[in-house]
């Protein structure tokens, strides 16, 4: 074929040159000086016989196609244009004499002016026979074709279906975007919401816990927003025996169940209590004559505490908790001897430094430890140390904690019992492992009455108590020592000076001395001082400026010229 092609434009000849976007062939005008001849085309010429399709066996020369009909099967009619609505027009306008010109289907050899060109549908069109199809149609047998027998035939239409599928395309790739932008609009407002609500409870959190700058009060305990009156705490208080040297050292263990904090808060053996004949003695004393329960109640009258029970832990005991919960490590702050060293220059058995690893019996000897000429608290601050180290390492589990309790084969004194005291160890070890534990000092006068700082920082923070130090202006308070000799001679003494009016201090023994004193520190006191020996049945001349022991006015020291009154 001629690879160039004619639009049906008159006598120009276009070219195919390429394709639009939409698979459209796009053309370009030949000049007519370059077109070739063109020859006629007969479709069903071959030879210069008509081809029949329903041969019978023999051939013989048939007529040009004439697909109008115009009856002449000498002389063809010339071909009209191309008609493809099928109007009729100039189709069946014969030329006589002339012969059919060439085949032309896009109608160049229409009449005058250029024919549009026809794109997409084609259909065919039957028309009526002439009367030399009728004659050829007789001759053969042919049937009789009936114009409602045929149908339009449209032609695919590849060039849309492509557009369709390319708008399908660009539409679903469409969508596909805008769902992924609503996504990830989605996942953006999640993400603000939950950073919103984290920092929300992170801030509730920290006005929770008194955290906030310029939020906290007075009025509110450091690490917590929770008036302190209102704040629920357990409380035990614990008194470690020295079963080999004597004394005693006591501390109140506290969980602030409010809170979710721990403090160990150790209390000097110099605190004055008020025994329950009015009397008023120190915190060691208490523990030595009344025991657990009248201790108990002393330590919460003065500190107005609700303490639920005592724990008495003798010296071997504390080596084999340290033992069972696997040693501990303490940051020691002096070189403690071996108390079964023989000689002088041996090694010590627990050396100064950080985190140092103690064995049962290394951390007794820590805790007891009071070195010559250091102050009385220095060896209770041990025993704080040895305490956190042990909640450290033992088990927050509550039945591990109990089952470590009754492996100590201690006595427990009621109304707490074994199960009690496993229960709470475990929650001040929780409390221990996870750095909300601490321990405090309470501090005591020289007289053995709380201060002010006493009163705010721990009794009231801590305890959540009210300080009630006897009170100083009540009574003189008496302390007196039994150098007699005589056993009975200290509670002869005590009877009396309660009886005029005195408060009673018990000082303890000492070695028997010849003649009795009683000594005054203040000028004040010295008419106090008077009238104590003349209460006790002694001699003015008795009476002497002096030191005296701690939260007393008076200090009395019974010789063997001490004679009780008989009434």
């Amino acid at each position: 074929m001629n690879d160039r092609y004619d639009a049906g434009y008159g006598d120009d000849q276009y070219e195919v040159v390429g394709y639009d976007e939409y698979g459209r062939p796009v053309y370009r005008q030949v000049p007519p000086q370059q077109q070739p001849p063109q020859q006629s085309y007969d479709p069903y010429a071959q030879q210069g016989y008509g081809y029949d399709p329903y041969a019978t066996g023999r051939q013989q020369p048939v007529p040009p196609y004439d697909p109008y009909g115009s009856g002449d099967t000498g002389q063809q009619p010339p071909t009209p244009a191309y008609d493809p609505y099928g109007t009729g027009t100039h189709h069946h306008q014969q030329q006589a004499g002339g012969h059919s010109p060439p085949y032309d289907p896009y109608g160049r050899t229409a009449t005058s002016g250029q024919q549009h060109r026809v794109a997409e549908q084609t259909a065919y069109i039957p028309h009526q026979a002439g009367p030399v199809e009728e004659q050829v149609a007789q001759d053969r047998g042919e049937r009789d074709y009936r114009t409602e027998q045929f149908a339009f035939v449209e032609e695919p239409d590849s060039d849309s279906e492509d557009v369709i599928d390319w708008l399908k395309f660009t539409e679903n790739r469409t969508e596909r975007r805008e769902e992924a932008r609503r996504r990830a609009r989605a996942r953006v407002i999640a993400l603000v919401v939950v950073l919103a609500v984290a920092a929300a409870g992170g801030v509730g959190y920290l006005w929770y816990a008194g955290k906030l700058p310029g939020l906290s009060s007075p009025d509110r305990k450091e690490g917590t927003a929770t008036a302190v009156g209102a704040q629920k705490r357990d409380v035990i208080v614990v008194h470690l025996h020295n079963t080999k040297k004597g004394g005693t050292s006591t501390a109140l263990l506290v969980d602030n169940t409010t809170t979710n904090r721990g403090t160990t808060v150790l209390l000097p053996n110099s605190l004055a209590l008020t025994g329950d004949d009015g009397s008023t003695t120190t915190l060691a004393k208490s523990v030595d004559d009344d025991g657990s329960s009248g201790t108990r109640d002393a330590i919460d009258t003065v500190l107005g505490t609700e303490i639920q029970g005592t724990w008495r832990l003798d010296t071997p005991y504390l080596q084999n908790l340290v033992d069972l919960v696997g040693n501990i490590d303490v940051d020691t702050d002096t070189d403690v001897p071996d108390p079964g060293a023989k000689s002088k220059g041996a090694a010590p058995l627990v050396r100064k430094g950080e985190a140092q690893t103690l064995s049962g019996k290394m951390a007794v000897a820590y805790a007891t430890y009071s070195a010559p000429g250091e102050a009385p608290n220095a060896q209770l601050e041990r025993f704080g140390q040895v305490m956190q180290a042990v909640l450290r390492k033992l088990t927050s589990d509550t039945q591990g904690a109990t089952t470590t309790v009754q492996t100590l084969g201690m006595i427990i004194e009621p109304p707490l019992t074994d199960k009690d005291l496993g229960a709470f160890l475990a929650k001040l070890a929780d409390l221990a492992k996870g750095g909300d534990y601490k321990t405090a000092l309470l501090p005591v006068q020289t007289d053995g009455t709380l201060s002010a700082q006493a009163g705010a920082s721990v009794v009231k923070d801590v305890l959540g108590g009210t300080a009630k130090s006897p009170d100083k202006d009540a009574a003189v308070r008496v302390s007196v020592r039994n150098a007699s000799g005589v056993k009975g001679n200290t509670d002869k003494a005590r009877v009396v000076l309660l009886n005029g009016g005195f408060t009673f201090l018990e000082g303890g023994s000492a070695s028997t001395a010849a003649t009795s004193e009683v000594v005054y520190a203040d000028a004040a006191d010295k008419d106090n001082a008077t009238e104590v020996a003349k209460t006790l049945g002694l001699s003015s001349a008795a009476v002497t400026k002096g030191d005296v022991s701690a939260n007393a006015d008076v200090s009395v020291v019974l010789g063997q010229d001490y004679e009780p009154s008989s009434s």
